[in-house]
Protein backbone atom coordinates (compact mmCIF):
# COMPACT_ATOMS: atom_id res chain seq x y z
CA UNK A 1 0.00 0.00 0.00
CA UNK A 2 1.24 3.60 -0.06
CA UNK A 3 2.76 5.67 2.15
CA UNK A 4 1.74 9.14 2.33
CA UNK A 5 3.95 11.92 4.69
CA UNK A 6 1.79 14.18 6.16
CA UNK A 7 1.84 17.91 5.54
CA UNK A 8 2.29 20.40 8.39
CA UNK A 9 -0.60 22.68 7.99
CA UNK A 10 -1.86 24.91 11.08
CA UNK A 11 -4.99 23.46 12.88
CA UNK A 12 -8.40 24.99 11.60
CA UNK A 13 -6.40 26.06 8.47
CA UNK A 14 -10.05 25.05 6.51
CA UNK A 15 -11.46 27.64 4.65
CA UNK A 16 -14.89 28.02 3.39
CA UNK A 17 -14.00 27.86 -0.16
CA UNK A 18 -15.41 24.82 -2.29
CA UNK A 19 -12.35 22.40 -2.30
CA UNK A 20 -12.54 22.58 -6.23
CA UNK A 21 -11.65 26.09 -6.10
CA UNK A 22 -8.65 24.92 -3.88
CA UNK A 23 -7.11 22.69 -6.10
CA UNK A 24 -6.18 22.38 -10.09
CA UNK A 25 -7.88 20.71 -12.98
CA UNK A 26 -5.72 17.41 -12.92
CA UNK A 27 -6.48 16.58 -9.26
CA UNK A 28 -10.65 17.15 -10.26
CA UNK A 29 -10.00 14.60 -13.26
CA UNK A 30 -8.18 11.71 -11.11
CA UNK A 31 -11.28 11.77 -8.11
CA UNK A 32 -14.10 12.22 -11.17
CA UNK A 33 -12.48 9.32 -13.13
CA UNK A 34 -11.99 6.89 -9.49
CA UNK A 35 -15.76 8.20 -8.86
CA UNK A 36 -17.16 6.33 -12.13
CA UNK A 37 -14.79 3.03 -11.53
CA UNK A 38 -16.21 2.76 -8.09
CA UNK A 39 -19.75 3.72 -9.57
CA UNK A 40 -19.28 0.79 -12.07
CA UNK A 41 -17.91 -1.56 -9.62
CA UNK A 42 -20.90 -1.12 -7.21
CA UNK A 43 -23.44 -1.38 -9.89
CA UNK A 44 -21.30 -4.34 -11.36
CA UNK A 45 -21.74 -6.18 -8.06
CA UNK A 46 -25.44 -5.31 -7.78
CA UNK A 47 -26.08 -6.26 -10.59
CA UNK A 48 -24.40 -9.65 -10.71
CA UNK A 49 -25.45 -10.16 -6.94
CA UNK A 50 -29.55 -9.93 -8.13
CA UNK A 51 -28.69 -12.01 -11.46
CA UNK A 52 -29.44 -8.78 -13.33
CA UNK A 53 -26.96 -10.26 -16.41
CA UNK A 54 -27.50 -10.19 -20.48
CA UNK A 55 -26.80 -14.37 -19.77
CA UNK A 56 -25.96 -17.18 -17.45
CA UNK A 57 -22.02 -17.03 -16.94
CA UNK A 58 -22.08 -20.26 -15.87
CA UNK A 59 -24.00 -21.44 -19.06
CA UNK A 60 -21.52 -23.84 -21.45
CA UNK A 61 -22.65 -23.51 -25.11
CA UNK A 62 -20.17 -26.06 -27.41
CA UNK A 63 -21.35 -24.34 -31.19
CA UNK A 64 -20.99 -20.68 -29.98
CA UNK A 65 -16.84 -21.13 -28.74
CA UNK A 66 -14.81 -18.30 -29.15
CA UNK A 67 -17.30 -16.12 -30.55
CA UNK A 68 -15.58 -12.54 -31.48
CA UNK A 69 -17.08 -9.62 -29.78
CA UNK A 70 -20.57 -7.90 -30.75
CA UNK A 71 -21.70 -11.60 -32.48
CA UNK A 72 -24.70 -13.88 -31.89
CA UNK A 73 -25.70 -11.12 -29.10
CA UNK A 74 -22.51 -11.73 -27.46
CA UNK A 75 -21.17 -8.17 -26.61
CA UNK A 76 -17.77 -8.79 -25.17
CA UNK A 77 -17.64 -12.59 -27.41
CA UNK A 78 -17.31 -15.78 -25.31
CA UNK A 79 -14.81 -17.88 -23.46
CA UNK A 80 -13.37 -20.94 -24.80
CA UNK A 81 -15.99 -22.72 -23.44
CA UNK A 82 -19.50 -20.70 -24.73
CA UNK A 83 -19.55 -18.88 -21.92
CA UNK A 84 -20.41 -15.23 -22.29
CA UNK A 85 -17.68 -12.78 -21.34
CA UNK A 86 -19.61 -9.63 -20.28
CA UNK A 87 -21.64 -11.50 -17.36
CA UNK A 88 -18.41 -13.47 -16.26
CA UNK A 89 -16.86 -9.87 -16.16
CA UNK A 90 -19.63 -8.43 -14.26
CA UNK A 91 -20.06 -11.68 -11.96
CA UNK A 92 -16.52 -11.17 -11.52
CA UNK A 93 -16.52 -8.57 -9.12
CA UNK A 94 -17.86 -10.48 -6.43
CA UNK A 95 -14.60 -12.51 -6.20
CA UNK A 96 -12.81 -9.29 -4.89
CA UNK A 97 -15.38 -7.00 -3.67
CA UNK A 98 -16.38 -8.66 -0.37
CA UNK A 99 -13.01 -9.87 0.25
CA UNK A 100 -11.41 -6.26 -0.48
CA UNK A 101 -13.49 -4.60 2.03
CA UNK A 102 -12.67 -7.35 4.54
CA UNK A 103 -8.77 -6.69 4.02
CA UNK A 104 -9.83 -2.17 4.14
CA UNK A 105 -11.73 -2.79 7.39
CA UNK A 106 -8.59 -5.23 9.23
CA UNK A 107 -6.37 -2.60 8.09
CA UNK A 108 -8.26 0.90 9.04
CA UNK A 109 -9.90 -0.47 12.27
CA UNK A 110 -6.61 -2.18 14.08
CA UNK A 111 -4.30 0.49 12.28
CA UNK A 112 -6.15 3.07 13.65
CA UNK A 113 -6.35 1.75 17.44
CA UNK A 114 -2.67 1.10 17.48
CA UNK A 115 -2.22 4.54 15.83
CA UNK A 116 -4.13 5.92 18.60
CA UNK A 117 -2.47 3.50 21.77
CA UNK A 118 0.80 4.65 20.36
CA UNK A 119 0.64 8.23 19.98
CA UNK A 120 -1.40 8.85 23.06
CA UNK A 121 -0.11 6.02 25.92
CA UNK A 122 3.46 7.11 26.35
CA UNK A 123 6.56 6.07 24.87
CA UNK A 124 6.57 2.58 26.65
CA UNK A 125 3.07 1.16 24.92
CA UNK A 126 4.70 3.26 21.43
CA UNK A 127 7.61 1.07 21.53
CA UNK A 128 6.08 -2.01 21.54
CA UNK A 129 3.51 -1.40 18.44
CA UNK A 130 6.02 -0.05 16.77
CA UNK A 131 7.94 -3.40 17.24
CA UNK A 132 4.96 -5.62 16.34
CA UNK A 133 4.71 -3.37 13.50
CA UNK A 134 8.21 -3.96 12.46
CA UNK A 135 7.97 -7.65 12.99
CA UNK A 136 4.82 -8.04 10.69
CA UNK A 137 6.66 -5.64 7.80
CA UNK A 138 9.81 -8.17 7.78
CA UNK A 139 7.60 -11.20 6.92
CA UNK A 140 7.04 -11.03 2.63
CA UNK A 141 3.37 -10.58 1.92
CA UNK A 142 3.12 -13.66 -0.26
CA UNK A 143 5.11 -16.17 2.07
CA UNK A 144 2.51 -15.32 4.19
CA UNK A 145 -0.21 -15.81 1.75
CA UNK A 146 1.17 -18.91 0.44
CA UNK A 147 1.60 -20.74 4.13
CA UNK A 148 -2.02 -20.13 4.67
CA UNK A 149 -3.19 -21.24 0.86
CA UNK A 150 -1.01 -24.56 2.03
CA UNK A 151 -2.01 -24.74 5.61
CA UNK A 152 -6.19 -24.26 4.42
CA UNK A 153 -7.38 -24.03 0.79
CA UNK A 154 -7.04 -21.43 -1.60
CA UNK A 155 -10.12 -19.60 -0.25
CA UNK A 156 -9.77 -15.49 -1.10
CA UNK A 157 -11.00 -14.64 2.30
CA UNK A 158 -8.31 -15.75 3.88
CA UNK A 159 -5.75 -14.36 1.74
CA UNK A 160 -7.24 -10.91 2.37
CA UNK A 161 -7.39 -11.41 5.97
CA UNK A 162 -3.61 -11.73 5.33
CA UNK A 163 -3.76 -8.94 2.95
CA UNK A 164 -5.49 -6.94 5.55
CA UNK A 165 -3.34 -7.44 8.68
CA UNK A 166 -0.57 -6.71 6.82
CA UNK A 167 -1.33 -3.20 5.82
CA UNK A 168 -2.01 -2.26 9.72
CA UNK A 169 1.17 -0.89 10.38
CA UNK A 170 0.69 1.39 7.32
CA UNK A 171 -2.12 2.97 8.79
CA UNK A 172 -1.19 3.32 12.48
CA UNK A 173 1.83 4.82 11.32
CA UNK A 174 0.23 7.63 9.59
CA UNK A 175 -2.22 8.29 12.21
CA UNK A 176 0.52 7.99 15.14
CA UNK A 177 2.58 10.86 13.47
CA UNK A 178 -0.75 12.91 12.65
CA UNK A 179 -1.19 12.60 16.43
CA UNK A 180 2.12 13.70 17.38
CA UNK A 181 1.59 16.29 15.09
CA UNK A 182 -1.47 17.60 17.22
CA UNK A 183 0.59 16.95 20.14
CA UNK A 184 3.21 19.47 19.10
CA UNK A 185 0.90 22.26 18.47
CA UNK A 186 -0.49 21.33 21.32
CA UNK A 187 -3.68 20.54 20.24
CA UNK A 188 -4.86 18.05 22.90
CA UNK A 189 -3.64 19.90 25.62
CA UNK A 190 -5.77 22.04 25.20
CA UNK A 191 -8.96 20.48 24.37
CA UNK A 192 -8.33 18.56 27.84
CA UNK A 193 -8.31 22.10 29.31
CA UNK A 194 -11.65 22.94 27.78
CA UNK A 195 -13.31 19.95 29.67
CA UNK A 196 -13.74 17.34 26.92
CA UNK A 197 -13.54 14.03 27.17
CA UNK A 198 -10.94 11.21 25.93
CA UNK A 199 -13.62 10.07 23.69
CA UNK A 200 -14.65 12.67 21.97
CA UNK A 201 -11.03 14.14 21.41
CA UNK A 202 -10.26 11.29 19.72
CA UNK A 203 -13.17 9.92 18.21
CA UNK A 204 -14.07 13.56 16.81
CA UNK A 205 -11.73 15.77 16.90
CA UNK A 206 -8.20 13.93 16.45
CA UNK A 207 -9.66 10.84 13.82
CA UNK A 208 -12.67 12.49 12.14
CA UNK A 209 -11.76 16.34 12.02
CA UNK A 210 -7.66 15.19 11.60
CA UNK A 211 -7.72 11.45 9.92
CA UNK A 212 -10.47 11.15 7.60
CA UNK A 213 -9.07 12.39 4.60
CA UNK A 214 -5.60 10.24 5.27
CA UNK A 215 -8.01 6.69 5.91
CA UNK A 216 -9.80 7.48 3.06
CA UNK A 217 -7.21 7.82 0.95
CA UNK A 218 -5.71 4.71 2.53
CA UNK A 219 -9.40 2.94 1.76
CA UNK A 220 -9.28 3.35 -2.19
CA UNK A 221 -5.32 2.60 -2.26
CA UNK A 222 -6.21 -0.69 -0.55
CA UNK A 223 -8.87 -1.33 -2.63
CA UNK A 224 -6.52 -1.73 -5.42
CA UNK A 225 -4.14 -3.09 -3.90
CA UNK A 226 -7.06 -5.96 -2.68
CA UNK A 227 -7.87 -6.44 -6.25
CA UNK A 228 -4.50 -6.81 -7.62
CA UNK A 229 -3.52 -9.34 -5.31
CA UNK A 230 -6.55 -10.86 -5.87
CA UNK A 231 -6.46 -11.60 -9.67
CA UNK A 232 -2.26 -11.99 -9.43
CA UNK A 233 -3.17 -14.96 -7.39
CA UNK A 234 -6.42 -16.26 -9.58
CA UNK A 235 -4.23 -16.18 -12.23
CA UNK A 236 -1.14 -18.54 -10.53
CA UNK A 237 -4.00 -20.26 -9.46
CA UNK A 238 -3.84 -19.92 -5.87
CA UNK A 239 -6.90 -17.88 -5.69
CA UNK A 240 -10.32 -18.29 -6.95
CA UNK A 241 -10.64 -21.60 -8.61
CA UNK A 242 -12.86 -22.23 -11.98
CA UNK A 243 -15.96 -22.49 -12.49
CA UNK A 244 -16.12 -19.32 -10.34
CA UNK A 245 -15.21 -16.35 -12.36
CA UNK A 246 -12.34 -14.16 -11.56
CA UNK A 247 -10.57 -11.31 -14.13
CA UNK A 248 -7.30 -13.69 -12.83
CA UNK A 249 -8.83 -17.09 -13.68
CA UNK A 250 -10.15 -15.42 -16.98
CA UNK A 251 -7.04 -13.84 -18.42
CA UNK A 252 -4.89 -17.38 -17.83
CA UNK A 253 -7.98 -19.39 -19.38
CA UNK A 254 -7.62 -16.70 -22.36
CA UNK A 255 -4.15 -16.66 -22.36
CA UNK A 256 -3.43 -20.09 -24.44
CA UNK A 257 -6.20 -18.37 -27.51
CA UNK A 258 -4.17 -15.38 -27.55
CA UNK A 259 -1.67 -16.13 -30.41
CA UNK A 260 -3.94 -17.74 -32.27
CA UNK A 261 -6.17 -13.86 -32.75
CA UNK A 262 -8.72 -14.71 -30.11
CA UNK A 263 -7.54 -12.16 -27.93
CA UNK A 264 -11.09 -10.75 -26.33
CA UNK A 265 -10.86 -13.50 -23.98
CA UNK A 266 -7.97 -12.31 -22.47
CA UNK A 267 -7.54 -8.70 -23.19
CA UNK A 268 -11.30 -7.68 -21.48
CA UNK A 269 -10.73 -8.95 -18.17
CA UNK A 270 -7.12 -7.72 -18.24
CA UNK A 271 -8.19 -4.54 -19.58
CA UNK A 272 -10.85 -4.27 -16.77
CA UNK A 273 -8.03 -4.96 -14.27
CA UNK A 274 -5.97 -2.03 -15.83
CA UNK A 275 -8.89 0.66 -15.68
CA UNK A 276 -10.26 -0.38 -12.57
CA UNK A 277 -6.84 -0.58 -10.85
CA UNK A 278 -5.91 3.15 -12.27
CA UNK A 279 -9.14 4.31 -10.90
CA UNK A 280 -8.85 3.45 -7.58
CA UNK A 281 -5.16 4.53 -7.27
CA UNK A 282 -6.03 7.89 -9.13
CA UNK A 283 -8.97 8.30 -6.82
CA UNK A 284 -6.43 8.22 -3.32
CA UNK A 285 -3.90 10.40 -5.38
CA UNK A 286 -6.67 12.97 -6.42
CA UNK A 287 -7.84 13.13 -2.87
CA UNK A 288 -4.73 12.81 -1.15
CA UNK A 289 -3.68 16.20 -3.44
CA UNK A 290 -7.14 17.89 -2.39
CA UNK A 291 -6.64 17.31 1.29
CA UNK A 292 -3.57 17.59 1.74
CA UNK A 293 -2.30 20.05 -0.79
CA UNK A 294 0.83 18.02 -1.80
CA UNK A 295 0.36 18.24 -5.38
CA UNK A 296 3.96 19.10 -7.26
CA UNK A 297 3.66 21.49 -9.81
Amino acid sequence: MKRYSQVSVEIGEFSNLPFWKKTDSMDLVYVGYGLVIVSLVVVSYILGAFNLLPHDPQEINIDLLMVSPGNSGYLLGTDFMGRDILSRLIVGIQAYFLPGLLAITIALVFGTFLGVLAGLCGERIDMVITYIANLVDSFPRLVLILLMVAAFKPDIYYIMIIVGITNVPVVAALVKSKINFLKQKNFIEAATALGLSNRVIILKHILWYNCRSVLIIQATLGMAEAILMETSLSYLGFGVQEPTPSWGNMVQAGANYFMQGKFWSSTAPALAILFTIMGFHLLGDGLNNIFERKRNK
